[in-house]
Formats: structure tokens, C-alpha cells, sequence
């Protein structure tokens, strides 16, 4: 079948209604996030931590982490609605609508995507009360590209776990499980050449580490690699995640 637009805009507003009328969520969601930047921040501001880079102190490093903690977060727990419409009936209704699944998960990845940003610009801003500076609004632009990019992935990721689990429960232990050790593989909260060589091998294939990575060099002008690099290996991922989250959902049962 066709893709739908009304459907995707359909689901995408539905979503926006839900985040707006969820303060708590709102709320709760910048609370973890928020406390890292205070206390690590302001605890690591005037020591010497090697490998951060010319002329750039540790709130500078390590804003763009906790931005992508942030993403990385929302996004997997997207999958969460997934299960929650389960449960109350409503994926049932929308899976025996004449309309593809492919429109229902873009659906739901638009909505998700633009939640999560909200709740990632919501973060940035709060960020620059603590003296955060963004280099150049130029470079900003590639950083809400980037923020996308991470957001699709790991929308991606959650939607496959939901895809193949019915507890929500469970979901939320095996993603932060899975999380965790994601974010702090990623280079969010130390360089990761102050790591053991075999960790930063491992850490290569977490796509969280060009998602941060791509984040700083966009917003602070320094990077661990070429931004065209972190661009491109974070879009790869992106586009498999989102392809995998789309089989699987397709083929998940709605009840």
C-alpha cells in the first residue's frame, strides 16, 4: 500500500497533543539530564581533564553528551507508546485501518522525533544559564540535522524492542540495560581516547559516539573526527534502524 499522508500527520498530532498535555513527562524527562550537567559540570569545571582539546573547558565538552543523553533516552522510550496503545486497544483499531503500516510507523517516528528535539532544545537552553555558548548559528543548523539523526536511530531501536514485547515493564529494564552502556561508550562524559584501546574498539560501533561527536564539533568546533564522517556513519545508522523498526513493527501482532 501507498503511504499515507493524512495517517502520518494524523499520528504525528496525536502525539504532539499527548506531550503537550504531559507536563510531568516534560518535566521528568530534563530532570537526569540536567542533574549530570550540574553536578559533573560544575564539579569537573576547574580540573584538568586531558584530551578535551584546545581552549575548551569541561562544560564546553560536556554539553553535546548530555544532549545526546538526552536524545538517546527519549527516543528509545518511544517505544513505550507502542506498548501503552497496545494495551489500551488503540494500535489494534489503527492496525485494521486501510492504511499501511509503513505510514503508521513514519507516524509515529515523526511524532517521536519531534518530541524528543523539543525535550533536546529544551535541555540546550537550560544549558546556557550554566555559561554554555553555541560557536555558530551556521553550525547550529547542522546540529538540529544531527539531533535528527540520533533521534531516528534509537526511535528505531525502541520500536524494534516494542515490536517483539508485551510488558512494558520489561521493555523499560532491557532498553536501559541496553542505554547505559550506549551513553557511556559514547565519549558523552570523557574523552574516549583516555579509555583503553580495546574499550574505544568497542565503542566504534556504538552509533551514539558519532552522534556526540557530530554534536560537537557543530556546536563547539571540536571534534574527534571529521564532522562529514560523524554525518555520514550516524545517517547509516539511522537509515538501518528506522528500515529495521519499520520490518519489525510491520510484522509485530497488534494484540
Amino acid at each position: 500500500m501507498m503511504i499515507n499522508g493524512t495517517a502520518i500527520y494524523v499520528l504525528w498530532l496525536r502525539e504532539m497533543k499527548r506531550y503537550s498535555r504531559a507536563k510531568s513527562r516534560i518535566f521528568g524527562s530534563l530532570l537526569q539530564p540536567l542533574f549530570f550537567m550540574i553536578f559533573l559540570g560544575l564539579g569537573f569545571k576547574k580540573m584538568p581533564v586531558p584530551g578535551l582539546g584546545a581552549g575548551v573547558d569541561y562544560i564546553q565538552f560536556l554539553v553535546p553528551g548530555i544532549l545526546g543523553m538526552t536524545l538517546l533516552f527519549s527516543s528509545a522510550m518511544q517505544g513505550l507508546s507502542v506498548l501503552w496503545d497496545r494495551e489500551f486497544g488503540f494500535l489494534k483499531e489503527i492496525m485494521v485501518t486501510p492504511v499501511s503500516r509503513t505510514s503508521i510507523v513514519l507516524g509515529r517516528i515523526a511524532g517521536g522525533t519531534t518530541t524528543t528535539m523539543i525535550q533536546g532544545l529544551l535541555m540546550l537552553a537550560m544549558t546556557l544559564l550554566l555559561g554554555f555558548r553555541i560557536k555558530s548559528a551556521l553550525l547550529f543548523l547542522w546540529a538540529l540535522i544531527f539531533m535528527g539523526l540520533i533521534a531516528f536511530t534509537f526511535i528505531g531501536i525502541g520500536l524494534i524492542f516494542a515490536s517483539r514485547m508485551k510488558d512494558s515493564q520489561g521493555f523499560g529494564i532491557i532498553v536501559n540495560f541496553l542505554l547505559f552502556p550506549l551513553f557511556f561508550l559514547s565519549g558523552a562524559l570523557y574523552p574516549l581516547d583516555n579509555l583503553p584501546r580495546w574499550i574505544r574498539v568497542v565503542a566504534f560501533a556504538d552509533p551514539l559516539t558519532y552522534g556526540v561527536d557530530g554534536l560537537r564539533g557543530t556546536l563547539i568546533g571540536v571534534s574527534s573526527r571529521p564532522v562529514l564522517v560523524d554525518f555520514i556513519v550516524i545517517a547509516a545508522f539511522a537509515g538501518l534502524m528506522v528500515a529495521l523498526g519499520t520490518v519489525f513493527f510491520r510484522s509485530s501482532e497488534s494484540i
